[in-house]
């Protein structure tokens, strides 16, 4: 391939699955500037491996891999790694976003899309505790407690929330029916 059509086509899959790289990295590292440094550095190693990369598979693993790669060298320079670094639990975040890969929508972003809609579509009570528990990242009690609820009523706020979400997504096509009742 020619550098030109390299560089264009890196272009291309590094637009398409920058979303999907950056919750990744939210998933594994909490700290906004770090998630950005190691957003950077992950695409100036793809960009630089790009020749190693099988174009006939997926773009999206293989870009996760260098990642996570990345996210442990860092956390092995602060000298501590946290529980969401085990093995197991990369493995099982890198399916769950296979999951995702695998639903309709063309694009990561056309399912932010659909998400968004959905919760934006939520009754009041349930939108509270979805973000406060999912987009704000409170634990449950801590969401209970900003809401003057009891953490029961906050969990059963969350199971409607999180069903409605389910259903909305569903009848959007971007959810399927197996995974709407995991």
């Amino acid at each position: 391939m020619s550098d030109q059509k390299a560089r264009l086509a890196f272009e291309i899959l590094a637009r398409e699955n920058s979303r999907m790289l950056m919750v990744y990295l939210r998933s594994l590292v909490r700290d906004e500037a770090v998630i950005d440094d190691l957003f950077q550095e992950s695409m100036i190693v793809a960009w630089r491996r790009l020749d190693e990369c099988d174009l006939d598979r997926p773009f999206g693993p293989w870009l996760r891999g260098i990642a996570s790669r990345i996210v442990m060298a860092h956390y092995r320079k602060q000298k501590r790694v946290p529980i969401v670094m085990e093995e197991a639990v990369l493995s099982a975040v890198d399916r769950q976003f296979e999951r995702i890969n695998a639903l309709a929508g063309d694009t990561w972003d056309e399912k932010l899309v659909a998400l968004r809609e959905c919760v934006d579509a939520l009754p009041g009570h349930q939108m509270e505790v979805i973000r406060g528990r999912y987009l704000d990242g409170l634990p449950t009690r801590a969401v209970a407690e900003n809401l003057n609820v009891t953490v029961e009523a906050c969990k059963k706020r969350l199971q409607r929330g999180r069903s409605f979400l389910a259903e909305c997504l569903k009848k959007k096509g971007v959810l399927g029916i197996k995974e709407a009742t995991v």
